[in-house]
């Protein structure tokens, strides 16, 4: 570090292309989060920050067949913020994944014993980077990317009849992840508050492995790749000073779904 407490330029310049690589090549995310506002969380020159928030993400994916991906994510933050006007930060956490009725039979000769898949509680890991340029006290604009990616399949049972013989069905919805990249307009408010908005682009991917083939539910195949249908979308959210470093951000979405959530950050 120099005597101002920044990380070297050279230093900087690697760790946002290392981001920027990971999450666009590797696919290292799935939602993991708010994007939060475009400027730096920092006090002085520069320095770390801890967080805690909750994200309800929805999702619609298909590929011949459409599922309804709803999940509820609880993560912790570290990130290194600089008022040059950069930030990197990453997240670990935990998802449920319920998909809507992914087991619902479309066929009179199949019942199944629960309509929806459930499965609760893996880790994910989000990484993300943002850069921020004030264009005068009030009003500055900044572009981001952040992802996250699964570390364990999420996996759910169901049993029923088909043609009045009895049969269970295992299925893994695995390597999930999904990237995020967009622009966002921040206006300061009084009280060292911060409205921000802006539109983002969003891919996100999985594979859903069935143990068997069972006519009339929704995935029959050995193996199908699912993709988000809607890939453009818009943010938008405030960001409150609280008290001694502390601040609330509460962001919402829309992609053709809305999510939503809330972060608790503290700046040392």
């Amino acid at each position: 570090m120099n005597e101002r407490g920044d990380l070297p330029t050279k230093n900087i310049r690697l760790i946002l292309m290392i981001l920027f690589v990971i999450a666009l090549a590797c696919g290292t995310a799935v939602a993991g989060g708010p994007f939060g506002p475009p400027q730096p969380i920092v006090k002085g020159a520069g320095g770390w920050h801890t967080g805690i928030g909750y994200w309800f993400q929805e999702d619609r994916y298909g590929d011949d067949k459409e599922l309804l991906i709803r999940q509820n994510q609880v993560y912790s933050e570290l990130g290194y913020g600089s008022q040059k006007g950069w930030e990197v930060y990453g997240r670990i956490g935990v998802s449920d994944l319920t998909g809507i009725d992914a087991f619902r039979s479309a066929d009179a000769s199949t019942t199944s014993t629960k309509g929806d898949f459930q499965e609760h509680w893996k880790f994910f890991g989000t990484m993300g980077a943002k850069g921020f340029y004030p264009v005068n006290g009030t009003f500055g604009v900044g572009a981001f990317v952040q992802g996250s990616y699964y570390f364990s399949d999420f996996t759910d049972s169901v049993s029923g009849t088909r043609g009045g013989a009895p049969y269970l069905l295992e299925t893994r919805v695995k390597n999930l992840w999904d990237v995020n990249a967009g622009m966002g307009l921040q206006a300061a408010l009084p009280c060292g508050a911060k409205l921000y908005a802006g539109p983002y682009f969003r891919y996100s991917e999985a594979r859903v492995t069935p143990s068997t083939n069972v006519v009339g539910l929704a995935f029959t195949a050995s193996e199908a790749t699912l993709d988000n249908r809607n890939r453009f979308g818009g943010f938008s959210g405030i960001e409150i000073p609280l008290a001694k470093g502390f601040r609330l951000e509460m962001e919402g979405r829309y992609s053709g779904r809305i999510s939503a959530g809330a972060a608790v950050t503290y700046t040392y």
